[in-house]
């Protein structure tokens, strides 16, 4: 779970562009961006500003040059309206750059970098305009692959929807061993699939945030929540039973707009990215599920849907960058088979407090072994 958003995924598509709002100006200094829209977007991030080289371009495929010339590790998102996340990129460090590839559509935005990546972040409207575009060019691979990862997301969403009541019945019959029994598998599926299920803005805060990462004003519900209450508190009263309750509907609202969410080869790229940047985040450390130490098993969904949207995208990605795809499908074999080791023949996973520090900066190096070469799918398919 991401530390905190009003919003959505990294799931759908990057474009910035924008007048400028409190904390962020225009950047005027020459950029590779041409008079009609083509080349990368330059972004410049420090630790109180956020520019742009462009406040307005056309719709369709958008390269986002981002460089983070501040001292803190920020992250950059693009809002629609409601603060639904178009797409967004975390973990960039002091000093680094990365490129983000995607497509959007014309319309009104916000670009929000933030700075220690917290808070709302410094932002900037953009205006994205209708108009031809490389993203004319379309290719049938890519759109059976959206078609097919849409089936994906549902599939999970609905296989979701009877553990969580399992769950739930479990906390309104007082029975705290069950329930923690079902805490884990009960996430598996909002775990696979995770940038869509965040792309609905509203839906993420309420059922996946964490107690230190509450805003000001938030109420704390969700899976967290309840975690805190059976393994910390070791008992469940009226409130949990309320708060159960509550999860039940919030994800069957989530299952119920699946078939709705706003999905792109280069979205599905980004967000396979992001939930490997989930797992060096709030896995790897041990944050995400701090009391029942179920990490791993959050851990190895993040991998497998990752690896769902690869396998999707790979027709075309490995035409386009054959060695890429080798790469992507060496690692893949690599981290799920260091998960394996961890999994019982029940399924479930080790507790990751039995997890050594030295096992841990193994799992640490996989990640980013499959990090880094997957922040370049999103590049690898698309279309020239």
């Amino acid at each position: 779970m991401p530390a905190r958003r009003t919003s959505a995924a990294a799931f759908l598509v990057l474009a910035v562009a924008g007048a400028a709002l409190v904390g962020c100006s225009k950047k005027d200094s020459g950029t590779s961006t041409s008079a009609d829209g083509s080349g990368p977007v330059q972004v410049t991030a420090t630790d109180s500003s956020c520019e742009l080289s462009k406040t307005s371009f056309p719709a369709g495929h958008v390269e986002l040059a981002v460089a983070n010339k501040g001292g803190k590790v920020t992250e950059v998102y693009v809002y629609a309206d409601g603060d639904k996340i178009v797409t967004e990129r975390e973990n960039i460090g002091p000093g680094t750059k990365v490129t983000i590839n995607a497509e959007i559509k014309a319309g009104t935005y916000e670009v929000a970098c933030k700075p220690g990546m917290t808070g709302d972040g410094i932002r900037q409207k953009i205006t994205v305009t209708a108009g031809a575009s490389a993203s004319a060019k379309t290719d049938d691979r890519l759109t059976q692959a959206v078609a097919d990862y849409r089936t994906y997301a549902q599939e999970q969403a609905d296989a979701t929807i009877p553990v969580v009541e399992q769950f739930a019945a479990a906390i309104t019959a007082g029975d705290v061993e069950k329930a923690k029994s079902l805490f884990a598998a009960s996430r598996v599926g909002w775990e696979r699939t995770e940038p869509v299920a965040e792309s609905f803005g509203d839906i993420d805060p309420k059922t996946d945030t964490r107690e230190d990462a509450l805003e000001d004003g938030q109420q704390w519900t969700g899976w967290h929540r309840l975690e805190k209450s059976l393994w910390v508190d070791g008992k469940i009263g009226d409130e949990e039973k309320t708060l159960a309750a509550q999860l039940v509907t919030d994800l069957k609202d989530w299952q119920k707009r699946v078939p709705s969410a706003e999905i792109t080869p280069t979205g599905m790229a980004n967000g396979a990215k992001e939930l490997l940047d989930e797992v060096s985040k709030n896995k790897i450390t041990g944050e995400e599920d701090r009391y029942s130490h179920t990490d791993l098993s959050d851990f190895a969904a993040n991998v497998e849907g990752a690896r769902q949207a690869y396998e999707l995208l790979k027709p075309v990605a490995a035409e386009n960058e054959p060695e890429l795809s080798k790469t992507l499908d060496a690692e893949f074999e690599k981290i799920t088979g260091l998960l394996g080791k961890y999994r019982a023949a029940d399924g479930t996973y080790t507790s990751y407090d039995k997890v050594t520090e030295d096992e841990r900066k193994t799992f640490s190096d996989a990640v980013n072994a499959l990090g880094e070469p997957l922040s370049k799918l999103a590049a690898a398919v698309v279309v020239k």
